[in-house]
């Protein structure tokens, strides 16, 4: 069922085991200076995963234009089939989460069946009800689970229940509602009666919520609504969540905030008030860019880890957040990117991992900022590069990545399967 052969991925490995085990017993060297036993790091790090997006293996585009790649999936079994190469390779990405309608599927139980085939399982599910689908009754156009039309609500509910129980037969465990509504003119929407719509609407939603799931709220400052957006920050998000219940929490997805906002500082009050959901991982340089995982403030990345690992290290009750990416690959092969940014977030949990805790809690109590601050760029500045590949090769996967996956000739191999797609207009997939 794999699409790379085991013996190509060893033949790349070959040539970097003797560099590699020179390289991991340096590292730990280093390490057991600073008191930190390098093996249970790498344990903690094995078992680490991160979910793909279905829609993350197709070439993602703008509100002007997208340029289709070559081999692009069909449909979502093709995209299964790819995103298990991305876990053959980066071993640490077996969760999938799928978009409905975008992954349709007449048969469920084949779809898992063909998952658990190539070692994934499906992550939370999401709904779609910012753009409109072929033959639905009501346009989403003025709004979803906000609309002022009750048989527009009513339409939206609808559609998240079904997306419940297609989850259901998945095995997912969590469905993720992120809405569009909003208004681009002032005065072209009630704020608060358009919030207690979105509440009425989610309580229905919630309610058909199996005992074991959880509701990701997921917020965004603007796009498609861009003078008021509904769900606009961590604020509302857990003013609804709050409301609606305890399985309700909120998703936060680092592209989707004003410039210069403090992340990891949200982060830690949604952990305080046990409502971090869990995290759609990117990047951004000017909005909401979906770029690769750590390309552009990989700093930011690791403070973010850091208020995790320290949630965990504390033993925060009910901390259990949900780790997938969320990007869009204009540019780029899109199993590479997802790939690299898998190992990008992975590197910067295992920094966040080798940060003395102890240390900086005494620097925090007595005021050193300085100290306190270098303790955490000793753990940034840390090249764990030996740890990542270290705990891949221990699960069967790829030391080079990159080399590994081009070597194999994947992408010229489902480019001559699957017909070539036409670019034309806009659209995020």
């Amino acid at each position: 069922m794999h699409a790379i052969s085991h013996d190509l991925i060893a033949a790349s490995n070959a040539p970097l085991l003797a560099p590699l085990r020179s390289d991991y017993a340096y590292l730990g060297e280093q390490l057991a200076r600073r008191g930190i036993d390098i093996d249970p790091v790498k344990e903690q790090l094995k078992r680490f995963a991160v979910a793909l997006p279905s829609w993350g293996v197709g070439t993602g585009g703008t509100r002007f234009a997208r340029f289709p790649g070559a081999g692009e999936p069909r449909h979502v079994f093709d995209k299964l089939q790819d995103c298990g190469v991305v876990h053959q390779l980066a071993r640490c990405t077996p969760g999938i989460s799928l978009h409905l309608p975008w992954d349709h599927c007449s048969d469920w139980t084949e779809l898992r069946g063909q998952a658990q085939a190539l070692g994934l399982y499906f992550d939370a599910v999401n709904s779609n009800t910012f753009s409109d689908q072929k033959d639905q009754a009501h346009s989403y156009k003025f709004g979803s689970l906000t609309h002022t039309d009750a048989g527009t609500r009513a339409q939206a509910v609808e559609h998240n229940l079904r997306v419940i129980e297609a989850g259901r037969a998945l095995g997912s465990k969590a469905l993720t509602v992120w809405i569009g509504d909003g208004s681009n003119f002032p005065g072209q929407q009630h704020f608060r009666r358009a919030f207690d719509r979105y509440l009425e609407s989610a309580r229905q939603i919630y309610a058909a919520l199996p005992d074991d799931w959880r509701m990701f709220l997921e917020h965004k400052i603007c796009e498609p609504a861009f003078y008021s957006t509904v769900i606009q920050d961590w604020g509302s998000s857990y003013l609804a969540a709050s409301a609606l219940g305890p399985k309700a929490q909120c998703l936060v997805d680092l592209g989707h905030h004003a410039p210069n906002i403090n992340i990891e500082l949200i982060v830690a009050r949604l952990i305080a008030a046990g409502k971090l959901a869990g995290f759609h991982f990117n990047d951004s340089k000017y909005g909401d860019d979906d770029l690769d995982a750590g390309s552009v403030a990989p700093y930011r990345l690791f403070l973010v880890f850091n208020e995790l690992v320290a949630a965990a290290h504390e033993g925060v009750a009910g901390f259990d957040p949900a780790y997938m990416l969320d990007q869009s690959h204009n540019v780029t092969d899109p199993i590479e990117s997802l790939m690299s940014s898998a190992a990008q977030v992975q590197r910067s949990y295992a920094q966040a991992l080798l940060v003395d805790r102890t240390a900086l809690d005494a620097a925090q109590q007595a005021n050193d900022a300085l100290v306190a601050t270098q303790l955490l760029k000793k753990g940034f500045e840390t090249d764990v590069t030996p740890l990542l590949q270290q705990a891949r090769l221990e699960q069967g996967g790829a030391i080079d990545l990159l080399a590994c996956y081009r070597a194999s000739g994947y992408r010229t191999r489902v480019a001559a399967e699957r017909p070539a797609t036409v670019g034309g207009g806009g659209g995020i997939v």
